[in-house]
């Protein structure tokens, strides 16, 4: 018989040991192996506006011929809605309508918010659609903006002011404020100079109407005028040299604008269709056909019709024992008849050539009583100037433009400055 040796206890012990660290260890290699479990993931959803917070808006412009209710019928504004704005007290402003207005529908979703009809840049009236309706007017801000302008005669007062970058309208206002000293045709020289500060009113970055002169002067033959705006509290607006007197005259210098003399005042002067020695009492300005005369004065109609060599004419009877004759006319202001009252300015008549005339021209008298004067060299009388209590403001003003317009003729022709001042 085969005997076997005894295994020891302690090294059965470490084999049992071993085995089960090796199992532990095959384990977790085998674990680590497996793909990680998966992340959570959160979605997120986008809030979209609804359609009934979007605001939109329908823009409609007028038509000539168009009314307001026929307008919102087509927007399809319903029936009670043009109910509640016809039925307020100030609905007037609403329904006065023009071509050229525009009326803003504005919509939050599909419902009808408000409507605002643009009356011009400025002004609109402002429709509220809510449980009540409301009607109120509206003013944009406008803001002033100051501009120069500035030359010297080569061609034609007109040419060159364009030239200058001078607006029309300023250019007519410009010519209108010195009209009472200067004829812009007759006395105008080479080398005469012109400056001008106006101010501009603007809203949304566009002009809203024509602008207006703050400053001007005018450099005729050596002779500076200046001319500077003051608006009295009553909202009168005027014209004063530098002393305060008014640069307005009870009479316009001339009844044409950018007119020339054709003849002159001449006690001696040969009849150019008669050929014989007879006193020219007045001044010939030629113009063309149709050219607009303006009424010199304020005053009356004293005669309308024909007389005489003078063919159509007009007399009219001033102030002070002052009148005025307006000769060969082609035809009269629609207005016009006699005891009519017309005021400075206004177009009384047209340039003709009825009578003895050779052409197109107006011949204009100017009488002091039975006095027939020279239209050109008479000394017009003033209108008012600025009185004793606005004097100290009017100076302080005029200050206040002469140095904004010095430097501004600096800026733009610092050469023709330097030159002045030295």
């Amino acid at each position: 018989m085969i005997g076997f040796k005894k295994v020891p206890t302690k090294l059965v012990l470490f084999v049992f040991i071993s085995m089960v660290v090796l199992i532990l260890l095959l384990y977790l290699d085998l674990s680590t192996d497996q793909p990680p479990p998966e992340e959570e993931v959160l979605f997120t959803e986008e809030v979209k506006a609804s359609p009934a917070d979007v605001q939109t808006q329908k823009t409609h412009t007028v038509k000539d011929g168009e009314i307001l209710s026929i307008i919102l019928e087509d927007f399809d504004i319903s029936l009670n809605t043009q109910y509640k704005i016809y039925s307020l007290k100030n609905s007037s402003l609403v329904t006065d309508i023009r071509p050229g207005n525009k009326i803003i529908f504005n919509y939050l979703g599909s419902k009808l918010e408000s409507i605002e009809i643009e009356k011009d840049k400025l002004n609109s009236v402002f429709v509220s659609i809510e449980d009540s309706v409301t009607i109120n007017k509206l003013r944009k801000e406008a803001e002033l903006i100051q501009s120069y302008a500035g030359g010297s005669i080569s061609k034609s007062f007109y040419e060159d002011a364009i030239a200058a970058g001078m607006p029309d309208s300023i250019i007519m206002d410009f010519a209108y404020i010195f009209g009472w000293d200067i004829d812009f045709v007759f006395d105008i020289r080479d080398g005469d100079n012109f400056a001008v500060i106006y101010e501009t009113p603007y809203s949304m970055g566009e002009p809203i109407q024509s602008g207006d002169i703050l400053m001007a002067k005018f450099i005729n033959q050596g002779k500076e005028y200046v001319a500077n705006r003051y608006i009295k509290e009553n909202g009168d607006k005027g014209y004063f040299d530098a002393e305060g007197n008014n640069m307005q005259k009870a009479f316009l210098r001339a009844p044409l604008e950018f007119s020339y003399i054709s003849s002159h005042f001449n006690p001696n002067r040969m009849h150019p269709v008669l050929h014989t020695i007879r006193a020219h009492n007045g001044v010939d300005y030629a113009a063309p056909r149709g050219s607009p005369v303006r009424a010199t004065g304020s005053g009356v109609v004293e005669f309308v019709g024909v007389k005489n060599g003078c063919g159509k004419e007009i007399v009219l009877r001033h102030t002070n024992d002052y009148s005025t004759r307006y000769c060969h006319l082609n035809g009269y202001a629609k207005t016009i008849k006699r005891g009519k009252k017309v005021s400075q300015g206004d177009v009384i008549g047209f340039v003709g050539s009825t009578g003895l005339a050779t052409g197109p021209h107006l011949h204009y008298e100017f009488k002091i009583g039975n006095k027939r004067t020279d239209p050109v060299k008479v000394k017009l009388p003033s209108a008012e100037p600025i009185s004793e209590s606005l004097k100290e403001d009017f100076d302080i003003l005029f200050e206040q433009n002469n140095l904004m317009l010095k430097d501004m003729e600096k800026f733009t022709n610092p050469d023709t400055s330097k030159m002045k001042d030295d």
